[in-house]
């Protein structure tokens, strides 16, 4: 009989194995859902982006979808981000990473030096944080602004009134480090009409990206015009831990 201690790693290592193989499952899954919604929307599967939002997810998750093809991912926390992704860039050197959580401005160059995409510009407290991390160490993210699309006080996200000249104004800072537009429309609501005011207001000011839809809307969100969706608990399960 094999002792306890081996038992163990055996169990730990079969559960490895399964969960790479449902992440790769998942998201071979996610995939096709994508090419079918781009299918019926009429736009190519080549348009839209799949970011994996892997916040609360450990690193050996992030790793598992990585060998299954995936190379953009998305993380809530600066802190969290850090912790898994630096380690990972050295074996997959064309992984991308996106900041896809309300940034603080004392987190803007710990943001700056990890994430190659900033989805949450909001405000222009963080524009200056933003500003001045990025000539501290020496690069600037590729920027999206997010638009509080419901005008929901708990969220993060540029109000809707607030959004053109905010935009503008950071066109005008940054130049082409802003690529496009983000949104997390309402719980309660249809998200269709939030998306189609995104597209839009992304098309007024000729930015390319639109971030938008995630893992129970994302179908809805390529209909309406969606670049990117950020897909979370489609991929890899529920949340394994919360976060305050």
């Amino acid at each position: 009989m094999l002792p306890k201690s081996h038992l163990a790693a055996s169990d730990a290592m079969e559960s490895s194995a399964d969960m790479s193989d449902q992440i790769a499952e998942n998201l071979s899954l996610i995939r096709s859902r994508i090419i079918h919604a781009c299918e019926i929307s009429g736009r190519s599967a080549s348009d839209v982006g799949l970011v994996a939002v892997s916040k609360f997810h450990p690193k050996e998750a992030v790793e598992a979808a990585l060998k299954a093809g995936q190379r953009v991912f998305g993380e809530n926390r600066v802190q969290e981000a850090a912790s898994k992704f630096p380690d990972l860039r050295h074996t997959w050197p064309d992984l991308h990473l996106h900041i896809i959580g309300g940034l603080q401005t004392n987190k803007a160059v710990d943001a700056c030096r990890i994430a190659d995409v900033i989805e949450t510009l909001d405000r222009p407290a963080l524009a200056d944080a933003l500003e001045k991390a990025a000539d501290k160490v020496g690069r600037l993210p590729e920027l999206l602004v997010q638009v509080n699309t419901g005008n929901e006080p708990q969220k993060s996200g540029v109000p809707r009134d607030d959004a053109d000249p905010f935009i503008k104004t950071c066109m005008t800072r940054f130049g082409p480090k802003v690529r496009g537009l983000m949104c997390i429309p309402p719980e309660d609501e249809d998200p269709a009409a939030h998306f189609r005011f995104l597209t839009d207001l992304a098309r007024r000011h000729g930015l390319p990206v639109i971030s938008m839809g995630m893992s129970a809307d994302f179908e809805t969100a390529i209909a309406e015009g969606a670049t990117l969706v950020r897909v979370g608990s489609a991929i890899f399960g529920t949340r394994p831990m919360t976060g305050s």
